[in-house]
């Protein structure tokens, strides 16, 4: 009998997870591939930190042919599913059309940043959701207080020392508050005349609505404390090249717009062809979508029902991407005779958010702890969930402790080539066409 084909479309949290452990339960009976766009698993949680200077961005690239062996990497982007002929079509990164056929599938296809119809968001606004946005935004920063040093109008140079950050969840907190410990330091060095000023803006009524509001407290203390204007119930009411009007009639003077309202399914999910809530791969409890038994979704993509908020989809965070690339493979291995089929189940271990320096908030297990213990448990927990690179890693913190960061720009990624808009696919749907099979 032929070896069974497990393929796996997205190489994130889920994709990497489902590939890892399907790997050790198949122990050589199937042939898996991952289909993926690079040839890394980005560590997203540390981007911040790589914005910053602090980790070297290859130090959060962990490489998935190294980390995954006997799984075969194909570089693209899948672009269309033909559920008849069980085949998903891909386009590689120089143009090229290709499809791999399977037996089983798994649809990890993660999400994009969630754009918002505000006028002037998708020219003026930067995302942050990858290693090109984060080394744009470390020279973007660098650049204004530079360029403010030479600026003879007082007004531009208040406005190149400002910097908004829209969204005070997980991701809009951490950049704000790595983000003016880093700019008051370049400050410092340069002798900049006037204070970097940051402002962080939600529609919530706290930061990290989502998390415990004892983390919230902590995290909304530290901004305070470092300066950070927290503007909630606030957004933007239209983006402009030099500043930002707000929902409350106020007008900033800016170059700096960072967009972190969010994220969305990758909008390709759309054009497979399989039934969707709120943009999410609709799924069972066994994570198999209803009708089509050879095809699994997992992570961002896929709408699996939270057994703990029945009626409700789990999250779209690491966390729950992780344990589904788990379950999924386990699932997947039972159909061929290893273990049983088992419906996806998750326990709560808390939640983690690194503020910078010695500030950090979390709560492993419910137990809440901030500051230095928080900062311990925060790296702690990033170690043990990094796949790979961890001396790296650690030896970049250790730098960071004991010396100065060298703050110049790099030049390598120009504004152009991050646009906020790239929750619209940069490849055209195409229709099912003949190709070299793989």
């Amino acid at each position: 009998m032929a070896r069974p084909r497990v393929v796996i479309v997205g190489g994130g949290f889920a994709g990497y997870h489902a590939a890892h452990k399907l790997v050790r339960l198949a122990r050589g009976r199937a042939d898996i591939t991952l289909i993926n766009p690079t040839d890394y698993l980005l560590y997203v949680p540390l981007l911040p930190e790589v914005a910053v200077g602090v980790l070297e961005p290859r130090q959060i690239a962990v490489s998935l042919t190294h980390k995954l062996p006997g799984v075969r990497l194909v570089l693209g982007e899948a672009n269309a599913l033909d559920l008849k002929e069980n085949r998903v079509h891909y386009t590689n990164p120089e143009g090229g059309e290709g499809h791999v056929k399977y037996d089983r599938l798994v649809i990890a296809l993660g999400s994009v940043n969630k754009l918002l119809p505000i006028p002037g968001v998708a020219d003026h606004a930067h995302g942050f959701r990858g290693v090109p946005e984060a080394l744009f935004l470390h020279d973007h920063m660098v650049r204004q207080l530079e360029m403010a040093l030479t600026e003879a109008d007082p007004g531009e140079c208040t406005a190149r020392c400002t910097f908004v950050v829209v969204g005070a969840g997980y991701t809009g907190t951490e950049v704000a508050a790595h983000g003016v410990q880093f700019t008051d330091m370049l400050a410092k060095q340069k002798k900049t005349p006037i204070k970097p000023q940051w402002i962080l803006l939600d529609l919530a009524k706290r930061v990290l609505p989502e998390l415990d509001e004892r983390m919230s407290k902590d995290a909304h203390r530290v901004l305070e404390e470092r300066g950070v204007e927290v503007l909630l119930g606030t957004s933007v009411q239209e983006a402009l090249f030099d500043g930002v009007r707000l929902t409350d009639g106020r007008y900033i003077p800016t170059r700096s717009l960072i967009w972190c309202v969010g994220v969305r399914p990758d909008p390709v999910v759309e054009d497979l062809g399989l039934p969707t809530d709120k943009g999410r791969i609709v799924v069972d409890e066994f994570l198999n979508v209803p009708g089509h038994p050879r095809v699994y979704a997992i992570g961002d993509a896929a709408a699996v029902p939270d057994p703990q908020h029945p009626g409700r989809a789990t999250p779209m965070t690491a966390q729950h991407a992780v344990r589904h690339g788990k379950q999924v493979a386990a699932n997947i291995a039972a159909e061929y005779g290893t273990g049983k089929r088992k419906p996806y189940r998750h326990r709560d271990l808390g939640f983690v958010v690194d503020l910078g320096g010695l500030a950090a908030t979390a709560n492993p297990l419910g137990i809440h702890v901030s500051g230095l213990p928080g900062m311990v448990v925060t790296r702690g927990y990033h170690l043990l969930s990094l796949p790979g690179n961890r001396v790296r890693v650690v030896g970049d913190w250790l730098l960071h402790a004991l010396g100065p960061r060298q703050a110049v720009q790099l030049g390598l990624i120009r504004g152009p080539e991050v646009p906020l808009n790239n929750a619209a696919p940069e490849l055209p749907v195409r229709p099912p066409t003949p190709a070299r099979a793989r």
